[in-house]
């Protein structure tokens, strides 16, 4: 099946779980759901992230996607690429064993223009371990502060390094915060009952939940989200099976879940709907080519400096048309839009509207500014 670039965008934003899907399916119900719908979601800014959950379970305030995680019902953990996820908690470690390892062989680098070695960063587990033994919960200041106590350097990034190493060795994860404080607590006692697939069930995992969360796109897009070799992505593909769909663009190759075509024909991406997006979410994160999502010509506005830090985002039809930042107070949230695009009279009131789903979710009242 050809589809045109409209229809993958609508497709798409029926897999990220961002509108209904065209035959009729809502979106996912709880915290577990989205994360599991979707395998995993960027989550080194943690106000995004939460706002991430949000965006795809209306009424969810950011107290209650809080009150999930401390259900467990996902985790945080550099599970891919060098970057903090949430993740299923229960797919956690072998998440970590199937593409967090892979990092760790690229960081050797990092680590020692650090002064970093081998043997440090193994102690500091050790250390780490002891002190999170039975049920322990302790903040990043103190997980810093105990292992300075033990004669461990951690100026500099070293703390960072130190603490996401024993994170992707699967000792340490990222439990919710304590104050504005990341916290942090044994993997094993936080998730005592993890799902403990075979490497090639885990691949068919990892590829069914990439495609049918972000679908239409390309293997490429595929072994660059996971960090997974060529063949690897490839086999995860294979093992998905029947799970998935293949479907060309101008002649290229794309994957998706296979339901999304099964009730309805593939719909469009030309409704007007207005969503308000964190500048990490998975709607971006979650490929290499951006080009069906975002002009050519605003890409410098979105990734200023290309340094890799995302503003939020506002999208209308499945196509970026602002930028926004927003400022918390005590009971008001004030949110800057930038345009990118002509934005006047009714679509401005579409973003307005648009933006009192994030104020409920963030349990303040809005106030938007325009230039």
């Amino acid at each position: 099946m050809e589809l045109t670039p409209q229809q993958v965008l609508g497709l798409r934003m029926s897999s990220l779980l961002l509108r209904a899907s065209a035959g009729g399916a809502g979106r996912a119900a709880g915290v577990a759901e989205v994360v599991t719908w979707l395998g995993a979601m960027q989550a080194q800014d943690l106000a995004g992230g939460l706002w991430s959950f949000g965006a795809r379970l209306p009424g969810y305030t950011a107290a209650d996607v809080t009150a999930a995680l401390e259900r467990r019902e996902a985790l945080r953990t550099w599970p891919m690429r060098g970057t903090i996820h949430f993740v299923p908690s229960r797919d956690a470690r072998w998440m970590l064993e199937l593409m967090g390892v892979r990092v760790l062989n690229g960081a050797a680098r990092r680590h020692e223009q650090l002064g970093l070695l081998e043997e440090t960063a193994v102690e500091a587990m050790e250390v780490l371990g002891a002190a999170l033994a039975g049920g322990g919960r302790l903040s990043r200041s103190e997980c810093l502060a105990v292992l300075a106590g033990k004669g461990i350097d951690t100026s500099g990034q070293r703390g960072y390094h130190l603490l996401c190493y024993a994170s992707q060795r699967g000792l340490l994860c990222i439990a919710p915060n304590i104050g504005n404080e990341q916290s942090f607590v044994l993997l094993d006692e936080w998730v005592p009952d993890p799902h403990r697939p075979e490497r090639d069930e885990a691949l068919g995992t990892v590829a069914l939940r990439y495609f049918r969360g972000r679908g239409p796109t390309t293997r490429h897009d595929f072994a660059g989200w996971t960090g997974l070799t060529a063949a690897d992505a490839k086999r995860g593909i294979a093992v998905a099976g029947d799970a998935l769909a293949r479907v060309t663009v101008h002649g290229v190759e794309t994957y998706l879940d296979a339901t999304l075509l099964d009730t309805a024909p593939p719909p469009a991406g030309d409704d007007d709907e207005v969503l308000v997006l964190p500048g990490f979410d998975e709607y971006l994160l979650g490929y290499k080519d951006r080009s069906l999502m975002v002009a050519d010509e605003h890409k410098a506005a979105i990734i200023p400096g290309n340094n890799g830090v995302f503003r939020s985002t506002v999208v209308r039809a499945g196509r970026v048309v602002a930028t926004w930042k927003r400022t918390l107070a005590k009971s008001r949230v004030r949110i800057a839009v930038q345009p990118l695009v002509p934005l006047h009279g009714s679509d401005r009131a579409e973003v307005e509207r648009a933006f009192e789903q994030y104020a409920r979710f963030v349990e303040c009242t809005p106030e938007v500014r325009w230039p």
